[in-house]
């Protein structure tokens, strides 16, 4: 029962997490479009988003991510078998990339805080195209704890499908973005 509670929180915790990614980039992109706008309107705005992504970070996303790495770690140690399966391995490989992200982020965040308002020095497409990497996370980790051992075993077709999915998505950014130029 206590490991059904702490994977439920775990999971709970995971979604929020991830909302506070999300959202954050998402951040960073509204901050970057302000480069076409009047000066007082830039400055207000540039303001704004620099507070909201401290806040986001602060309040949402750290201690979600936190709350959510110590239920792992508790169910971990209440099922240390985890340790020995093949796809237990395969999403600790992911969440090592999570934690680049993450670390990004959280650079990101100070970055723009030392902005004082001036121009994030990142193309927009390059922006748009980060925010995508959570979701590609998010989508590794679930199919592989839903799957576990098919995972191993049915591997290429898994990558050839992520490869779809990430080009779908990687063409979709580019359309809207180019969309978004045309305006």
């Amino acid at each position: 029962m206590l490991y059904t509670i702490i994977k439920a929180l775990h999971i709970i915790f995971m979604v929020s997490y991830f909302a506070g990614i999300f959202y954050l980039v998402r951040i960073f992109v509204y901050y970057k479009d302000t480069d076409e706008f009047s000066e007082e309107k830039k400055k207000i705005l540039r303001e704004q988003y620099t507070f909201m992504a401290r806040r986001l970070w602060n309040i949402i996303t750290v201690p979600a991510g936190v709350i959510m790495a110590v239920c792992g770690l508790v169910m971990i140690f209440l099922n240390p078998g985890l340790m020995k399966m093949g796809w237990f391995h395969l999403k600790l490989t992911f969440l090592i990339g999570l934690a680049i992200y993450h670390y990004w982020c959280w650079k990101k965040v100070l970055h723009l805080k030392g902005l004082h308002g001036d121009t994030l020095p990142i193309a927009n497409i390059k922006l748009r195209q980060a925010n995508e990497i959570a979701t590609f996370i998010l989508f590794l980790v679930v199919f592989t704890v839903i799957l576990k051992s098919m995972v191993i075993e049915y591997w290429w077709q898994l990558i050839a499908g992520f490869f779809v999915l990430v080009f779908l998505i990687m063409m979709t950014v580019k359309l809207v973005n180019k969309k978004k130029k045309n305006k």
